[in-house]
């Protein structure tokens, strides 16, 4: 399981405007907000930002000054494997030890949607404990208990993060995870396509 919300995509009129900088190409700029306040790239910056983009990273540095920023709820799991990426990545996450034994358990605080029907009842007995452990932990504040609730903690627990980074780095994470095992980054490279032109800036579709 994995959700995306709140995204913002940030700064693409001046990395558009930066990336004319080498051939003092500004009067070619024909880019422009359209009633909603979206930036819509003309025929022109687009054909500059598309070339660009095919040229490679030496001459893409455009891309880098696209900022997007995301609420993005996924398990323990599949974070591990996002935060291979430490390039031009910030991320504010809910925080597991401080605010664990803030809520009581409920298995939907856990990735589930695939297990088969007798793991999904494993699953909610690990659940039930974990609310013991909890309730124990509340009553007699015994560290003992929150590290059993820490170490008992399976992977498959979703965390919230807000997460910020650029297009350059999504165009790595695209190519890198869009025929990746887990499901949840089929959904995540399906929402970088959802993003302002990232069919023909990120995945460089013709």
């Amino acid at each position: 399981m994995i959700k995306l919300e709140r995204a913002g995509v940030m700064n693409l009129e001046n990395a558009i405007r930066g990336a004319r900088n080498p051939m003092n190409s500004w009067a070619r700029s024909d880019s422009f907000y359209d009633e909603n306040g979206n930036y819509v790239l003309g025929p022109n910056d687009l054909d500059l930002a598309r070339r660009l983009r095919k040229a490679g990273s030496d001459h893409r540095k455009y891309l880098r000054q696209v900022f997007v920023s995301v609420d993005i709820t996924a398990p323990m799991y599949w974070w591990k494997e996002y935060d291979t990426y430490k390039i031009a990545t910030v991320a504010n996450s809910t925080s597991t030890m401080h605010k664990i034994t803030s809520k009581p358990f409920d298995i939907d605080d856990f990735s589930h949607d695939h297990m088969t029907a007798g793991t999904e009842k494993f699953m909610q007995s690990v659940v039930d404990e974990l609310e013991g452990i909890r309730l124990r932990y509340l009553e007699t504040k015994d560290k003992k208990d929150w590290y059993d609730i820490i170490q008992l903690l399976p992977s498959s627990y979703n965390q919230m993060r807000t997460c910020s980074f650029n297009y350059e780095t999504l165009i790595n994470i695209y190519f890198a995870r869009k025929d990746h095992k887990l499901a949840e980054w089929h959904t995540f490279c399906d929402w970088i396509l959802t993003l302002p032109y990232a069919r023909e800036l990120i995945v460089c579709e013709d």
